[in-house]
């Protein structure tokens, strides 16, 4: 097999702060009051429950253009997608129904009738069962993912709040929010295999796959506890700040976030050994995360400022902090276009677009030309050039939706494995004050 690299000679030398910008302002309804956002990858959709006007409004991810608006429920809530029949599910409160909507046609195709209050929804990717936790009713509805039927309705604790699902023991979490535990479902058998006591008011929930733990912020006892997922026993309670409200898991750096609503901040603790490594200051209100696995950053809603915070996910350095629409709630990633999305709950509902350039899919290169200044492919090895380690600390192949495919290091780097096709070589410095971005093309 034969391998060759075309290397486009002009590439970017960007500030990470200059690299993000608000891109655009999605107007809804007034009374809109956009509750939760998700992204379907299959059709490049992103949707988003308006809570005030009971309805889903589904945005063309390429564009931003609104395609429609879907008729739900009353009190429209929660989203979650399922890749595998490309369905999105939305929770309505006030209806005690999930509404399905194809991600194709944006066509509703089922109601289904759930418990009182619907909240939460996650997924199950191994069963294809979609989760539904019914506050006031004290249970999660078992949903079909192919028929839409329910499966079985699950008794929990009281009042449950918030759902994760553990792919690797294949069991499902449920933070029951009155109760001061988190019960825990066997994803195959839907029944109950355990019941954890956490800290007061367990209010959200998120999984770490490095490290197979679960972890739950507790609104009232301001800590986070952490779970190991194949024992379900408590292994750490890690303190945070006041009322700890949101969680996010950071797979490069195996780190997870967590947003301190009333004490402006968001404590990082180490993945591997439960420790806080820092408490980061943002803006008022911090209510949502979200993590940009493109380019290594986590973003924080700060209810209060109006504001977005982004934080650099291997410095725990604040970024930037922009400013969008009123009182950012929920967030969601495109990774397409590199674009977050932000609900803005209050006011004069919206949506903020956020983009970053940092990815390869962003950069705009000049004219195409041969090259082997900074890397050649001979022989299905690639060739990266030493720059010096001030400069250049790390560099790392991209496919063309940024997503990372190999590190690479000076020297010879083997990609026989590698498809043929467009690519990234991103460089960053070791200070994260510059990146490159160089695109090539591996061919056969």
């Amino acid at each position: 097999m034969r391998f060759s690299i075309v290397l486009l000679s002009a590439c970017c030398l960007l500030s990470p702060a200059l690299g993000q910008w608000l891109e655009v302002n999605i107007p809804l309804a007034d009374s809109s009051a956009p509750a939760a956002l998700c992204y379907n990858p299959q059709n490049n959709k992103v949707y988003c429950s308006n809570n005030g006007t009971g309805n889903v409004t589904i945005i063309d991810g390429a564009t931003n253009s609104v395609l429609t608006t879907v008729t739900a429920g009353d009190g429209s809530a929660a989203l979650c997608y399922n890749p595998l029949n490309n369905k999105v599910y939305c929770a309505n409160e006030n209806s005690y129904n999930v509404t399905v909507i194809d991600g194709a046609s944006n066509l509703v195709v089922a109601t289904v009738d759930a418990g009182r209050y619907p909240y939460a929804l996650c997924y199950n990717s191994q069963d294809n069962k979609v989760y539904c936790a019914n506050s006031p009713s004290d249970s999660v509805t078992v949903i079909d993912g192919a028929s839409n039927l329910v499966i079985a309705a699950v008794a929990v604790g009281h009042y449950p709040y918030a759902l994760c699902y553990n792919p690797q023991n294949n069991k499902v979490y449920c933070a029951n929010y009155s109760e001061d535990s988190v019960t825990v479902i066997d994803g195959a058998s839907n029944l109950v295999v355990a019941a954890v006591a956490t800290g007061h008011f367990p209010y959200t929930l998120c999984y770490n796959p490095q490290n197979n733990k679960v972890y739950c912020a507790n609104h009232g006892s301001d800590n986070v506890t952490v779970v190991d997922g194949a024992a379900d026993t408590v292994i750490a309670t890690v303190t945070a700040a006041h009322i700890p409200c949101a969680l996010c898991y950071n797979p490069q750096n195996n780190k997870v976030y967590c947003a301190n609503n009333n004490s402006k901040n968001v404590t990082v603790v180490d993945g591997a050994t439960n420790s806080v490594i820092v408490n980061v200051a943002v803006g008022g209100g911090p209510v949502a995360l979200c993590y940009d696995p493109l380019n290594n950053k986590v973003y924080c809603a700060n209810g209060d400022t109006n504001s977005v915070t982004v934080l650099g996910g291997a410095t725990n350095y604040v970024i930037l902090t922009l400013a969008v629409g009123s009182g950012p709630v929920a967030f969601t990633h495109n990774p397409a276009q590199n674009r977050v999305y932000v609900a803005n709950h209050d006011g004069s509902s919206s949506i903020s677009v956020l983009r970053d350039s940092m990815s390869g899919v962003e950069e705009t290169p000049k004219a195409e030309v041969q090259t082997t200044s900074t890397a050649t492919v001979v022989r299905g090895v690639l060739l990266m050039e030493a720059r010096g380690e001030k400069r250049e600390a790390r560099s790392e192949l991209l496919d063309i939706s940024g997503r990372k495919v190999v590190d690479l290091h000076p020297g010879p780097n083997d990609v026989r494995t590698v498809a043929p096709g467009v690519y990234f070589v991103r460089a960053v410095s070791r200070e994260l004050s510059a990146v490159s971005c160089h695109k090539v093309v591996i061919q056969h």
